[in-house]
């Protein structure tokens, strides 16, 4: 079955040319736009250096190369529903908002998705892109199978019944180019989403647990916490007048301030479809701001106040370069490069202003406040971990070298970034 709304392949000239914020120019020497997974073969076996670009929704280097750039949304966009297993195999270059839309209208959902709409399937996959809720894993942990090109141009499935399964989902396109996807589902249900104003940060873990979904909001500036997003089954009560002590707003809001409300997801209480409630932006609006820079650090939940006590310390200077910051909740999972490898976890999401030179001296201070407690960091955003410390963050950081050492000996689908924390 083919997606709706997706037109025939456009020429090669229509890859982008630089990702989503803008703040990375792709150096590629030559961009492609296969139109059959036959095309993508022959052109990955050609290639000294290749690597596939999604929606261009990571903020650093991790997907730029010297070599070829290629994308993959030329392909057959495919939605196949296999009603017995209850999956969902996919065109890795689907957007997670059309590949949602499709499924509702066939009784089915994804059991999370995350704040946009508009990422790819495959690269929210491969770094671990999330949504929230305390008993739900990040996107990756619904993949039941990959369909990839190697580097030598052989086409490859793996599924949960493969030894080195859970060292692949989480790739950073490293393994080779993920051309198909196969996703549980759940059956389709409904949600209603209730923000709520100036949460006392002793009430946050109450917070965080109360709902399907939550994010909280907050800009560092003030003693509370600004915004608390529920995002709640529709059979479950709405918040008390005085819930945790918070206030209800009485009109939409977008996390940044100033920004139109019109771009975010219906709030106030009305129910609505799962993928119309569950990401905080409309897939047919700007999603956040558009100008800004990104990261975000996966802290054991066990000791999220003290990481966020820690950051407090240092609130002074994260304030000035800051839009928004997002607390948000992600469940453990095995998949070796999750950052919530085998631990329950808060995620810490930073949009910063667009400029660099003001925003990398405030991370340097913000991941020594969290160093103790082993942060690690989203792995599509701006962070300036070392790369020794960040290997010693990860059990399953040796396995995946050799994983990568196996299926990519010539480093075909290496880059820089990846050169860095993944030495050969």
């Amino acid at each position: 079955m083919t997606a709706p709304g997706q037109g025939g392949p456009p020429a090669a000239a229509d890859v982008p040319r630089r990702n989503w914020a803008g703040n990375v120019r792709y150096a590629a020497r030559e961009f492609h736009r296969p139109a059959t997974t036959d095309e993508l073969r022959r052109l990955v076996a050609g290639s000294s250096r290749i690597r596939a670009v999604g929606t261009g929704h990571s903020f650093n280097r991790l997907g730029d190369t010297d070599g070829d750039l290629v994308t993959l949304a030329g392909l057959p966009p495919t939605i196949e529903i296999d009603r017995e297993r209850g999956q969902v195999t996919v065109a890795g270059a689907l957007r997670y908002g059309d590949v949602a839309q499709h499924l509702h209208t066939q009784g089915y959902a994804l059991a999370n998705l995350a704040s946009l709409p508009h990422i790819s399937v495959a690269g929210a996959v491969a770094t671990a892109t999330h949504g929230s809720g305390q008993t739900h894993g990040n996107l990756a942990t619904s993949v039941a199978a990959l369909e990839m090109v190697t580097a030598d141009g052989d086409l490859l499935r793996v599924d949960r019944d493969d030894d080195t399964f859970a060292g692949m989902v989480v790739g950073l396109g490293a393994l080779g180019i993920v051309t198909r996807v196969t996703l549980d589902l759940v059956p389709t249900f409904d949600l209603r989403q209730f923000v709520r104003l100036d949460l006392a940060p002793e009430a946050l873990d109450e917070a965080l647990g109360s709902a399907y979904s939550v994010s909280v909001f907050t800009d560092w500036r003030t003693p509370t916490l600004r915004e608390v997003w529920r995002k709640q089954v529709v059979d479950q009560s709405p918040p008390e007048a005085d819930w945790l002590g918070t206030t209800a707003a009485d009109e939409p809001r977008h996390p940044v301030l100033g920004m139109p409300a019109e771009n975010c997801t219906v709030q106030l209480g009305v129910p609505g479809p799962w993928h119309e409630r569950l990401p905080h932006f409309k897939l047919g609006f700007t999603p956040s701001s558009g100008d800004e820079l990104q990261s975000e650090y996966h802290v054991p939940r066990a000791s999220a106040m003290e990481a966020l006590a820690a950051l407090g310390d240092v609130a002074h200077l994260i304030a000035p370069v800051l839009q928004v910051c997002e607390l948000r909740t992600v469940a453990a999972d095995e998949l070796w490069l999750s950052p919530n490898h085998l631990r329950d976890s808060l995620a810490v999401h930073f949009t910063w202003v667009d400029d660099a030179a003001a925003v990398l001296p405030v991370l340097v201070e913000v991941e020594a406040r969290l160093a103790p407690f082993g942060p690690r960091p989203h792995w599509g955003k701006v962070f300036v971990t070392d790369p020794a410390e960040l290997a010693a963050r990860y059990p399953r950081y040796a396995d995946f070298t050799a994983l990568l050492t196996d299926l990519d000996p010539k480093g075909k689908f290496r880059t820089d970034l990846l050169d860095h924390y993944f030495p050969r």
